[in-house]
């Protein structure tokens, strides 16, 4: 679950379909997103950072751990 994803729409009062028309995207994506079954592209990461005045970093935080990050996971080994 992303909650910053969730706690971000809903302090701009918008609805999935609302996010969804707004960013250009399917309402079950967004769902998809905020139950951190999908990842989003790049390109759509940075549409949210964009619309939320956020950094992606701060709205995937799950995305950016250490222990996704294949480099990391290598050196620890």
């Amino acid at each position: 679950m992303r909650k910053k994803l969730i706690e971000k729409r809903k302090q701009h009062k918008l609805t999935q379909i609302d996010l969804a028309k707004q960013l250009g995207i399917s309402e079950v994506y967004v769902r998809k997103l905020e139950r951190g079954s999908r990842n989003p592209s790049i390109t759509l990461m940075i549409k949210f950072e964009e619309f939320f005045d956020l950094s992606m970093k701060e709205l995937f935080p799950d995305i950016f751990l250490k222990e996704n990050d294949t480099k990391c996971i290598k050196k620890l080994a």
